[in-house]
């Protein structure tokens, strides 16, 4: 079951402080956390597992396979697909999250996807990567099509919209790959009060 529904939660000063130094590196232990944070090490390791288990902390690791990294899929393309009325976010995202062809990501190279609405209508928002437009175009039609049309109905899609991103500036709030990364993490000298927490 999907939960849409979360309480107000804001985080004090000391899961703030612990929030800002693994956003700066998420490699760090409780003790260098509780070093470069002044939060007492057992306190760091305790509200680290809370907000772990609240699902409020989660650690990702990005592999670049754009033009500025591996340049295996240096294009991407974001689609905007328009599904037919009806069609709700609890059925949509059952069968295709269970799709092994979502699942597996050697399948389908999606970068990253979203659920939004527009007017009633489910309205899936995906980025897909490839080598170069032509073959994105072709996952698309070839993968990404058939598959909805299985799950949904041969009317399933009321409406498609392309476009074409060539640099990515910002994700994930912090992270700006082109002004703060470095070796693979925030730069130790990028201020603390330019990250966002909450």
């Amino acid at each position: 079951m999907i939960s849409t529904y979360h309480k107000m939660r804001h985080l004090d000063e000391q899961e703030r402080a612990i929030v800002a130094e693994l956003i700066k590196n998420p490699r760090l232990s409780d003790n260098q956390v509780a070093k470069l944070s002044r939060v007492p090490v057992m306190t760091v390791n305790r509200k680290r597992k809370i907000l772990e288990k609240e699902g409020l902390l989660n650690y990702f690791c990005y592999l670049d396979t754009s033009r500025y990294g591996l340049n295996t899929l240096p294009a991407r393309q974001l689609y905007f697909i328009r599904l037919k009325i009806g069609l709700t976010k609890r059925e949509f995202v059952e069968k295709v999250i269970n799709d092994v062809k979502i699942k597996n990501s050697n399948n389908l190279p999606i970068y990253d996807s979203f659920i939004g609405e527009d007017n009633g209508n489910l309205i899936w928002v995906l980025t897909l990567e490839g080598g170069k437009g032509n073959e994105i175009m072709e996952l698309f039609n070839g993968k990404i099509v058939p598959m909805l049309k299985e799950h949904f109905g041969d009317d399933c899609i009321e409406e498609t919209k392309a476009i074409r991103i060539t640099t990515q500036l910002k994700y994930l709030h912090n992270y700006l790959p082109l002004a703060n990364i470095k070796d693979g993490r925030i730069k130790e000298d990028w201020p603390k009060e330019y990250l966002f927490i909450d």
